[in-house]
């Protein structure tokens, strides 16, 4: 038993030599690399002395530069643009719209919740009212803003009513 104690003990003085042997040979190759940098560095770096008279800088001219002249200011006013076009290719202008938007703030069995609706509108600064109505259902009650004279409007009313949780219905009808 004796024997196996000293050869286990030879052996790991031989695993800690062959460590610091391959910490030597890392630094080496480290220090070794960085060297060959350094040169390589030096070598790249230009020569110091006055640059050849090529490459230098032309003195310049203590005039300033003329200032540039632009004609558009004289060609544009005196310029006009003539356009053939038929009046039946232009598009219509919005005011001339077939169309009107409407919406329908509620429709209701009875006149009276008609009314109460119609009070809430007008307290938002609306202006509805109230069309009466017959079908194969019955008789209703709609509750209706506008025509509104643009879609802008429209969509104004619109919020000013959805912020009330009040739903809206767009109507779109044609005129003439």
């Amino acid at each position: 038993m004796a024997q196996r104690r000293k050869s286990s003990r030879g052996a790991s003085r031989h695993d800690k030599s062959s460590g610091s042997n391959a910490l030597r040979w890392y630094s080496a190759g480290v220090g070794s690399g960085l060297f060959v940098a350094f040169l390589l560095y030096l070598i790249t770096l230009p020569a110091e002395g006055p640059e050849p008279a090529e490459t230098q800088p032309q003195a310049k001219a203590s005039t300033p530069a003329p200032a540039p002249e632009y004609e558009f200011y004289e060609v544009l006013p005196n310029q006009e643009i003539t356009i053939d076009v038929d009046p039946a290719e232009l598009p219509k202008a919005r005011s001339e719209s077939s169309v009107r938007y409407l919406l329908q703030a509620g429709s209701f069995r009875q006149a009276t919740d008609a009314d109460r609706r119609r009070a809430e509108l007008l307290l938002l600064g609306l202006t509805p009212r109230v069309e009466e109505t017959r079908g194969d259902t019955g008789r209703w009650y709609r509750v209706v803003l506008g025509p509104f004279e643009s879609r802008s409007a429209m969509a104004r009313a619109r919020s000013l009513t959805a912020q009330q949780d009040i739903d809206t219905l767009l109507i779109q009808r044609k005129t003439g």
